[in-house]
């Protein structure tokens, strides 16, 4: 492991020990929600050491990105035990105050908490950058080639009606030009922009990078679809990767996030950017199958769209809804309540 990934790991180490001290000394509920905010949001020294891992090796991202998982997963704990005891401890106070108002509870101040589908999104990260990948970002207006044709989808291509897509009036929009306009239906355009990327730089593969996202389609809302709604996709690309890597790195997210007693699989299909293509499940406690995503190896079209040899690099991509995976994770019946702000619904979580 490189100078620099043991010098991080000490620094993540430190943010830990004191954090840890500055939340078990938090005086009350506001107090503990600025430190979590410090110490936990995006823009935190912690979410600041993600976009570090880009300029480690392999062995460095590892060790740092595995860091990185533990560092949260302990300041969480030690934030979720001090604003239990806080509740605690106010409600014992308000009991010996008012011992005869049975209504006490129903007065207590309200404090606010990340949304659920914020949650899902930020421990997928973590449990991605954990195995030693970074974290891309992309617009989510794009252009028709950075949606479709980049992706193997030109525009007679029949799988196209796989998405209804809010297309936008370039017009509006100076400095574009004639260019067909989009609001993005998915975050693989992140993939080509992350490889076209690589190649203008000069740094070219090995590319281990998540992409997380807001996308948009011409949906009616319902129980179980957004016209709006999140994605996350992986996307790897290096000399000699195979399915078995695929499916390797499947198993793996699998354990970390769901738990090390499932298992996944992984059975055949199409999609237009992959081949061959497969949907993935997960293996549920009661004996079922849950369908989560999509995978496949990365298209030798969409590799030299990039402006990669796939005779000299291959790759893979595996992507899911973030939002359906926190309906099932939470056992909500309805996508629908996600959005629709109601704090009875959003207290729960």
């Amino acid at each position: 492991m490189s100078a620099d990934a043991v010098e991080l790991v000490a620094e993540i180490e430190e943010l830990v020990s004191g954090g840890t001290q500055a939340l078990a000394g938090a005086a009350d509920l506001d107090a503990l929600a600025a430190l979590d905010a410090d110490l936990l949001g995006r823009r935190s020294r912690l979410g600041l050491l993600k976009a570090s891992l880009r300029d480690l090796d392999d062995d460095g991202r590892r060790a740092v990105g595995a860091a990185l998982h533990e560092a949260r997963r302990s300041l969480e704990e030690a934030s979720a035990t001090r604003r239990e005891d806080l509740r605690s401890a106010a409600s014992a106070a308000r009991l010996a105050a008012e011992a005869l108002d049975l209504t006490e509870a129903s007065g207590r101040a309200r404090v606010g908490h990340a949304h659920p589908i914020t949650r899902t999104w930020e421990e997928l990260e973590d449990v991605f950058v954990g195995m030693g990948f970074t974290v891309a970002s992309g617009p989510e207006v794009e252009t028709d080639w950075f949606n479709f044709e980049a992706l193997n989808l030109p525009p007679s291509h029949p799988a196209r009606s796989m998405w209804d897509t809010l297309y936008l009036d370039a017009g509006q929009f100076e400095g574009v030009g004639g260019e067909q306009l989009l609001l993005r239906t998915h975050t693989s355009p992140v993939q080509v922009r992350t490889m076209l990327r690589a190649v203008e730089e000069g740094s070219g593969p090995p590319i281990y990078v998540v992409c997380p996202g807001r996308v948009y389609r011409r949906d009616t809302a319902d129980a179980t679809h957004l016209p709006v709604f999140h994605q996350i996709e992986l996307l790897v690309v290096d000399r000699s990767v195979s399915m078995a890597d695929l499916a390797g790195t499947i198993e793996t997210f699998t354990k970390a996030y769901f738990g090390r007693e499932l298992t996944s699989r992984l059975r055949p299909s199409y999609f237009p950017f992959t081949e061959p293509s497969a949907e993935v499940d997960i293996s549920q406690p009661d004996g079922t199958w849950l369908e989560v995503g999509g995978c496949g190896m990365v298209h030798p079209n969409v590799l030299r769209a990039c402006g990669l040899d796939p005779e000299e690099w291959s790759g893979f991509a595996f992507g899911f809804g973030i939002d359906r995976l926190t309906k099932i994770r939470h056992q909500v019946e309805d996508l629908r309540e996600f959005v629709t702000n109601d704090v009875r619904f959003l207290e729960q979580f």
